[in-house]
């Protein structure tokens, strides 16, 4: 008899995640009736040295504010992807008990952002970008970036040796940066009357806005950008990508990413 197969997602809070329903969907949709995946909302990471040891766990996702701080817990990074970038969003657990980390936000940033932009007949080298936020997801969308060759400045709400401050983002900055990713939780439900500190009435019809948060779909930075005539697209495509890199990882020992 097969045994019961486990996943989950750690973050705090997770109401805002549709992680649960998109897993809960597929194993309905391919048949998978020896999976389960349930939200493991922790108030501490430390907490997470006890999940891991959890019977029939076979991986994880990780979500805000995680990324960064889960990666003492874990045996082994990946080095293409998590060791590279310094941030987890997918962790496999093996047989023996051991953990490894990976980074699939990378992959799902990085091809949503190129579909997105080879439909609209742009390429994202040919663009500069602004990176809103400086937590793990950043991290991944920043080296993306650079793979795709698409110079890119950090904005964080202090500015610093590799990142300048929401008030120096004049409507000089934005001219010259056409991308702007929005990294940051600002805006995600329930507080969606929240956005990144930008003088928006300097965006125009050549920019794009592009919002890692999906819940809402549409998010006041979004609506912000539409006002203006920029095009704009939600995080939901890049959950779809990594987690279903996610699954081929936890299935798929041998996948190179």
């Amino acid at each position: 008899m097969t045994s019961h197969k486990k996943y989950g997602l750690i973050g705090y809070p997770l109401t805002h995640s549709f992680s649960k329903k998109y897993f809960g969907d597929k194993f309905i949709r391919e048949q998978i009736s020896d999976c389960s995946y349930d939200l493991f909302p922790l108030e501490k990471i430390g907490q997470v040295k006890d999940l891991l040891k959890t019977k029939g766990l076979i991986g994880l996702n990780v979500t805000i504010p995680y990324k960064v701080e889960v990666i003492p817990f874990l045996d082994e990074l990946d080095e293409r992807t998590a060791g590279r970038i310094g941030a987890v969003n997918t962790i496999s657990v093996y047989p023996d008990g051991s953990t490894k980390g990976f980074n699939t936000d990378y992959y799902g940033f990085r091809y949503s952002l190129e579909e997105w932009m080879d439909h609209r007949g742009d390429n994202p080298a040919d663009l500069k970008a602004l990176v809103l936020g400086n937590g793990g997801a950043s991290k991944a969308v920043m080296t993306a970036l650079d793979d795709l060759q698409t110079p890119y400045q950090l904005v964080s709400r202090q500015s610093g040796d590799h990142a300048i401050s929401y008030e120096e983002v004049t409507a000089e900055v934005l001219a010259e940066h056409l991308l702007i990713v929005n990294t940051t939780p600002l805006g995600m439900s329930p507080n969606i009357d929240s956005a990144p500190a930008l003088p928006y009435d300097a965006l125009t019809s050549r920019h794009y806005l592009y919002d890692l948060v999906y819940n809402p779909e549409k998010t006041l930075f979004l609506k912000k950008g539409e006002e203006q005539g920029a095009a704009t697209l939600n995080g939901l495509k890049m959950l779809y990508l990594q987690a279903e890199k996610s699954w081929s990882i936890w299935n798929d020992e041998m996948l190179m990413m």
